[in-house]
């Protein structure tokens, strides 16, 4: 099966919607995502975003992020939702910052009950560096709300940094997943704090291959052909390739290089 690849929004940070899906469609990408920026989206942002996708025939595979913040609901995550809607996204990435599980699992629900309006799966994420930091954490939150849109998302940077293993994925049900992201990294982050794990996450990624993270046991526990975004938020690209389409084809052809070096179809 031919997987679906997807140029994840973090790749491109400082572009526009609109410019990183002209990015993504001139590189060759099948998918991209969208970041949703409360303080600049329009409705303008909305129909220019949604018709850039409309000509170049790519998929929106997500937009992101809804973050869970301590408090009240915050109203900018269902104005993200119906954004992502409109613009035909079939996902939405989640993180929470909430320390209160109990409060995560509440607000996750309400998400979820909105995403399922509109159309979307909401995808939770875990990461080191929020407060729900690993895969049975994650876990918890998805199968307390028990809802169909309550999706897992897997970046193999956040999976290793949290000292999760692959195989760990195996046995999860398929239809936990919507997509996963992956990235290369060193085997070990020395020291390991939240502003080493920050610095990594946003700007120190390596393409796959380039790293020693076991990208090969992480695609084998995952259900086959799940569709990939590469998540390759890195200062040295964005140094070394300002033009957006120039970056975002670098990043395919190394994806794709990798993945066949897996005798991957992807």
């Amino acid at each position: 099966m031919k997987r679906l690849l997807s140029l994840a929004t973090g790749s491109l940070p400082e572009f526009s919607p609109v410019e990183v899906v002209e990015a993504a469609a001139a590189a060759g990408w099948e998918a991209c995502g969208i970041w949703f920026d409360a303080a600049t989206w329009t409705a303008k942002t909305t129909r220019d975003t949604r018709e850039a996708f409309a000509r170049s025939g790519l998929i929106a595979l997500d937009i992101e992020v809804v973050w869970i913040h301590p408090g009240a609901a915050d109203p900018n995550h269902e104005r993200l939702l119906e954004a992502g809607a409109e613009i035909g996204a079939r996902n939405a990435l989640v993180v929470s910052s909430d320390p209160d599980i109990e409060a995560t699992k509440r607000r996750f629900e309400g998400i979820c009950r909105i995403a399922e309006r509109c159309g979307l799966d909401a995808c939770f994420e875990f990461l080191p560096i929020t407060a729900v930091k690993s895969l049975p954490a994650a876990l918890e939150v998805i199968r307390a709300v028990s809802h169909p849109r309550a999706k897992l998302l897997v970046d193999a940077l956040h999976l290793a940094r949290s000292d999760g293993k692959p195989e760990q994925l195996r046995d999860l049900p398929a239809e936990l997943f919507s997509y996963a992201q992956i990235c290369d990294a060193p085997a070990e982050l020395t020291p390991m704090n939240h502003e080493t794990l920050l610095h990594e996450a946003i700007d120190a990624r390596l393409l796959p291959g380039e790293g020693e993270l076991p990208l090969q046991r992480l695609l084998a526990a995952l259900p086959a052909g799940l569709a990939l975004a590469p998540e390759q938020r890195s200062r040295a690209l964005r140094e070394r390739y300002p033009d957006a389409a120039a970056r975002a084809g670098v990043i395919l052809r190394a994806t794709r290089s990798f993945l066949q070096t897996l005798g991957d179809t992807g």
